[in-house]
């Protein structure tokens, strides 16, 4: 970690960082974004946003960048000025484009004044505010070392007024699925307040499904969903069990609230839909029109599929199709909420476009599993004297053992994070059946999600699927169940799974993982 004042940051930035620069985006350092390769925004619909792209140089296989966190004033379209933190000052960060086989240097700088003095005796009192790291959401990449390991900690400088730098170094494996995926704070504690308050961004692995001869003539759209919980102009820190209670979520497409997006009738359109959100899950529908699902968390699909409406919990992604219908005004609403989240609207010439047929999608196949293991999301209210006063655990196999047999559900330990116990060692190679049910009564859905490694989900409330999907992130109802096989490919060492309700994630649902030969 390097220290410098905050004045001096950027000037001082390009020789702090010069040690994960390439020789390539070496003269990007004179802009004042300092990108390998910037891309702008497609004009043919200005009207829209999209996220600045920073992407590997087409001569190159490095994309080394900087990602500064800090308050910014946001002016945000439909919603006015918000004080929140953000990366590179705006909501959502860049989209970071690679390819396989592609290194990703990040130089992340932390503007955040210092944390309050004090410290919780309990890890799972949400905390450390302005501290962060990197998980880059759904990628099959080493969660050790300076890579996507989400144990280290970025922290602030000591002094107001300062700023500290951290670096991270992430190879894309030659073999990594193309996809969507996207990048978040994942420092326990603070994970839901920092992606409450925008800090996400998008990463997009390029590779054979952009080949396919009618996904390459469609029009990409990157359509980033951020959920934002307002008070006053600002999201609050997870300060209390109801710190969010009672707060409509505000959510925002590329940073603008009901942004319009135009389509010509008959022109295809490819949306790489990501849910940046912390809380609440979204149910997608599109007036009189029909997606068309090609990928999912990040893995292309055998074959199109046709959904009127598509789920996603928190953290989970959708790549679809969209074909213009007739000429009109049409909304991308999900339930629950009194807004649309952008608006469609059907004009211009007539196109003539087609849909795929066939995918270069991961098959949906794995052997027979050598081992079973079954794990259930648990809540307790009021259990805990405090702030925060709700127990969140993951129990069964596996299960964080008590500190205090005798203290029942008000035991701290017991079924919550410890950073010092590993619950699940994983062998690489074998191939394991897990049941993850939901046996929570009074906090509504629990997304499972697991980091480093796709997992192939084959039923749900014990009823198989007609045809299993890969996925990262899925949502457990209350009394509900799923069923998956994992096979851990690749890396070894320490990583998560969790709840992706964030704020659950905070307060101690959350195992450590452990990869071994």
């Amino acid at each position: 970690m390097t220290t410098l004042p905050r004045r001096g940051v950027l000037k001082g930035l390009p020789l702090a960082a010069g040690a994960v620069l390439t020789a390539s985006s070496a003269s990007a350092h004179a802009m004042p974004s300092a990108h390998a390769h910037a891309v702008p925004r497609r004009e043919d619909d200005p009207g829209f946003p999209q996220p600045e792209t920073r992407s590997t140089p087409p001569w190159g296989n490095s994309l080394a960048t900087r990602l500064t966190v800090g308050f910014t004033e946001a002016v945000i379209p439909g919603v006015g000025t918000v004080r929140t933190r953000t990366y590179e000052g705006a909501v959502p960060g860049p989209t970071l484009r690679v390819r396989p086989g592609d290194t990703l240097r990040i130089t992340h700088v932390n503007t955040l004044p210092p944390n309050p003095a004090g410290h919780h005796q309990d890890v799972n009192v949400p905390h450390g505010f302005h501290t962060f790291n990197l998980h880059t959401h759904g990628m099959h990449v080493d969660p050790t070392g300076d890579a996507d390991n989400v144990f280290r900690t970025f922290e602030p400088a000591a002094e107001p007024g300062g700023a500290t730098i951290h670096r991270s170094r992430i190879t894309v494996p030659a073999g990594h699925p193309a996809g969507t995926f996207w990048y978040h704070p994942h420092h326990h504690g603070s994970t839901a307040t920092h992606v409450l308050n925008g800090m996400a961004g998008v990463i997009v692995v390029e590779g054979d499904v952009d080949r396919v001869p009618e996904i390459a003539a469609a029009r990409e759209v990157v359509v980033c969903v951020n959920e934002l919980r307002l008070n006053g102009g600002r999201v609050p820190d997870l300060t209390s069990e109801g710190a969010f209670e009672g707060l409509a979520p505000t959510f925002l497409v590329n940073g603008a609230r009901n942004p319009v997006l135009t389509i010509a009738p008959g022109e295809v359109q490819r949306w790489r839909i990501v849910h940046a959100g912390a809380l609440a899950p979204l149910s997608l529908r599109l007036d009189r029109h029909t997606m068309h699902q090609i990928a999912r968390d990040g893995i292309t699909l055998m074959t199109p599929v046709a959904s009127s409406r598509v789920a996603l919990p928190m953290g989970g992604r959708a790549d679809v199709l969209v074909r213009g219908g007739e000429p009109g005004t049409y909304e991308l609403i999900t339930d629950g909420v009194d807004r649309p989240l952008m608006t469609v609207v059907v004009t211009g010439r007539p196109r003539e476009m087609s849909l795929p047929t066939d995918l270069p999608g991961r098959p949906t196949g794995l052997p027979a599993p050598t081992r079973t293991r079954h794990v259930a999301f648990r809540s307790y209210s009021n259990v805990f004297p405090g702030a925060f006063p709700n127990a969140y655990r993951i129990l069964g196999d596996g299960e964080t053992p008590h500190a205090d047999p005798s203290a029942g559900s008000r035991d701290l330990a017991w079924g919550r994070f410890s950073p010092d116990h590993v619950n699940h060692r994983v062998r690489l190679g074998e191939v394991e059946e897990w049941t993850v049910a939901n046996n929570s009564h009074s906090h509504a859905h629990h997304p499972f999600h697991m980091h480093t490694n796709h997992f192939l989900l084959t039923a749900v409330d014990g009823r198989p699927l007609t045809t299993p999907v890969w996925h990262d992130t899925v949502d457990v109802p209350p009394r509900s169940t799923i069923t998956f096989r994992l096979r851990a490919e690749d890396f070894e060492g320490r990583s998560m799974l969790h709840c992706h309700h964030l704020q659950h994630e905070d307060e101690g649902m959350m195992q450590i993982v452990e990869y071994v030969r």
